[in-house]
């Protein structure tokens, strides 16, 4: 009977570990420093997570540093990083291409990393800002804080087959992450496919974002190391 009930109780801990998983809530694992950590990309600027702050975390606690052209970027605490010079309004893109040249070297699930728009207020109390992010498991997701986190197309990462798989733990796996703000609709495009679009009025409003037009950066999952290469801000 005690084996029955040990069966029983292990296969409900993998039912339930399954649905978290699929539902994005699984547990995170615990938040590690980066040693040399700091912005050393010039005219750049980051801010980590209110609740990365709140557990004693700070920016230099990840690592966003040059590599010739590229910027590497390894966390520490999940974080958002601009350059006030990338100023984007009306209708823009802001693209770049990310790698991960060690899928999940540094955590033990898949974290994600994109493209930041619409930031204003940034590294204050009253920041605002959306990102579209990328799984190496195929999916995606669409977020912002308004100040406080708010959600665009569900709870879950979405699965899209333009968005590639990293081939196993520690391989390399790059996508090619744009958001554009057009005619008034955000957009987010992964591997040049339009993975999803939300109307200005989905985005924009109370507890949301202040507007479509701020500076743009780059958004980074905690435990994550990735190359960001070629960031571009143009008008459309």
């Amino acid at each position: 009977m005690r084996r029955v009930t040990a069966v029983l109780a292990a296969a409900s801990v993998c039912v339930l570990s399954a649905r978290a998983h699929a539902q994005g809530t699984m547990p995170t694992e615990t938040t590690r420093a980066v040693a040399g950590g700091g912005i050393s990309v010039k005219g750049w600027a980051g801010a980590v997570d209110a609740g990365e702050a709140k557990n004693g975390m700070t920016i230099a606690n990840a690592k966003f540093a040059a590599e010739g052209k590229d910027i590497h970027v390894t966390t520490g605490p999940s974080a958002t990083y601009w350059n006030p010079a990338n100023m984007a309004s009306g209708n823009y893109t802001v693209k770049a291409i990310f790698t991960e040249p060690k899928y999940m070297n540094l955590n033990d699930h898949p974290h994600p990393y994109g493209i930041m728009i619409a930031g204003n207020d940034l590294g204050t109390d009253k920041a605002s800002l959306l990102y579209c992010t990328a799984y190496g498991t195929g999916t995606f997701i669409v977020r912002g804080f308004g100040p406080a986190p708010f959600r665009l197309g569900g709870r879950a990462p979405t699965a899209n087959d333009a968005i590639h798989k990293a081939a196993g733990k520690g391989e390399s796996v790059t996508q090619e992450i744009a958001m554009s703000v057009k005619d008034g609709k955000v957009s987010c495009s992964i591997n040049g496919t339009t993975v999803a679009t939300f109307d200005q009025s989905e985005a924009v409003g109370e507890g949301k974002l202040k507007s479509l037009n701020g500076v743009a950066g780059v958004r980074m999952g905690h435990n994550t190391e990735v190359v960001v290469r070629g960031f571009e801000v143009k008008k459309n």
